[in-house]
C-alpha cells in the first residue's frame, strides 16, 4: 500500500513515517515547510534504512494534488497538515479556516477525483470543549473554545458528511490528547518555531538553558496538587496507532471515532519532577495566574482503540521524558 502522508515532516508526521516505513509501507510525503525542516525526512531515512517521495507543496494547492495522485497510486491519506497553535488561531481566524478547513475541502474533492476514499485525520481532544466528567469516551458532547479546535471539529463534520454521501469512503477521526517525547534515537522530535506553545518542549528548553524557568499556570485547580491534569501520550505510540488506523481501513470500516490517549492523567508539577529526573538536574518554575479556558483535568478513554484496533499505549511517563530529553540535548536547536 502507498500512504500520501500530509504534514509528514512535522512531529507527529516524521515519527508515523518512520513506522509506516518499517511496516512495509510506501510513503508519499506533502508538506510546506512553513513549521517543519524537510530534515526531519532525511532523518526519517536514515533511521528505517528506506526512502520516500517529498513534495513540497500546501494543501490549499489543487496542482500539487493532481500532480501527487497523477505520479503515484494513492491508497490511502494520513491528513496531518495544519496550522496548529491555540492563541495564534485566535489572532489569525481567517488563515486559520483558510489553510485548515478550505485546505481540506481541496483535498478530498481531488481525493474523490482520483478514486482515493480512505483517510485518517488527526484530530484532536480538543473537540471535546471543558468535559463534564473524565476520562472522556469517543461519544461525549462536542464543542470548542478556539479557532484552532473548531477547525478541527468542523473538519470531522466535514469527512462525516463525505461518507454520509457516500458510503464507499471511509473515515477514521483519531482523536489525539497530548503527544510528547521522541524516536529513542534521538534523530527526530518536536521542533517548534520560536517560543513553544506546548508545555513538554517548553520544559526541556528550560532544562537545556536556552530558557529562564517553567512558567505553571495556575495552582488552585481541583486536581491533587493544584495545577492541570493531562493525559501525555509518547509520540511513537500515537504514530503506531495510526499503522493499525491503516490497517483499519483495509476492512472498510466506514467511519470511525478512536482516542488516543494513555488513559492517565499527570499534572504539570508531576512533569516537571519526571523531567528533572530524567535530565539529572532541577528544572525552576513560577506559579503564575490561570490562563483563560483552561480546564482542571483531561485524559482519554481509549478502551475503544484497544477492542477495535488492537492499540494501546505501551510507554509511561518516564520513557517520554527520556527520550524527549535525549532529543533536546542532541539537538538543542531542534533541525537548524
Amino acid at each position: 500500500m502507498k500512504i500520501l502522508v500530509t504534514g509528514g515532516s512535522g512531529y507527529i508526521g516524521s515519527h508515523t513515517c518512520v513506522e509506516l516505513l518499517n511496516s512495509g509501507y510506501e510513503v508519499v510525503v506533502m508538506d510546506n515547510l512553513c513549521n517543519s525542516s524537510e530534515e526531519s525526512l532525511n532523518r526519517v531515512k536514515q533511521i528505517t534504512g528506506k526512502d520516500l517521495a517529498f513534495y513540497k507543496a500546501d494543501i490549499t494547492d489543487r496542482d500539487a494534488f493532481k500532480k501527487i495522485f497523477s505520479e503515484h497510486k494513492i491508497d490511502a491519506v494520513i491528513h496531518f497538515a495544519g496550522l496548529k497553535a491555540v492563541g495564534e488561531s485566535c489572532e489569525k481566524p481567517i488563515e486559520y479556516y483558510f489553510n485548515n478547513v478550505a485546505g481540506t475541502v481541496i483535498m478530498c474533492d481531488e481525493m474523490r477525483k482520483a478514486g482515493v476514499k480512505n483517510i485518517v485525520f488527526s484530530s484532536s481532544a480538543t473537540v471535546y470543549g471543558k468535559p463534564k466528567t473524565v476520562p472522556i469516551k469517543e461519544d461525549f458532547p462536542l464543542s470548542t473554545t478556539n479557532p484552532y479546535g473548531a477547525t478541527k471539529l468542523m473538519i470531522e463534520n466535514i469527512l462525516t458528511d463525505i461518507h454520509t454521501a457516500d458510503k464507499e469512503w471511509n473515515v477514521i477521526l483519531l482523536r489525539y490528547f497530548n503527544p510528547i517525547g521522541a524516536h529513542e534515537s534521538g534523530l527526530i522530535g518536536e521542533d517548534p518555531n520560536g517560543i513553544p506553545n506546548n508545555l513538554l518542549p517548553y520544559v526541556s528548553k528550560v532544562a537545556i538553558g536556552q530558557l529562564p524557568f517553567v512558567n505553571v499556570w495556575g495552582n488552585d485547580y481541583e486536581t491533587k496538587d493544584g495545577t492541570g491534569v493531562r493525559d501525555y501520550i509518547h509520540v511513537v505510540d500515537l504514530a503506531v496507532g495510526h499503522i493499525r488506523a491503516v490497517e483499519k481501513l483495509k476492512e472498510n470500516p466506514g467511519r470511525k471515532v478512536y482516542n488516543l490517549g494513555t488513559g492517565n492523567g499527570y499534572s504539570v508539577l508531576e512533569i516537571i519532577e519526571n523531567f528533572s529526573k530524567a535530565c539529572g538536574k532541577d528544572v525552576p518554575y513560577k506559579i503564575a495566574p490561570r490562563r483563560p479556558g483552561d480546564i482542571d483535568v483531561c485524559y482519554a478513554d481509549a478502551s475503544l482503540a484497544k477492542e477495535e484496533l488492537g492499540w494501546e499505549a505501551k510507554f509511561g511517563i518516564d520513557k517520554m521524558c527520556e527520550d524527549l530529553w535525549r532529543w533536546q540535548s542532541k539537538n538543542p536547536n531542534g533541525y537548524k
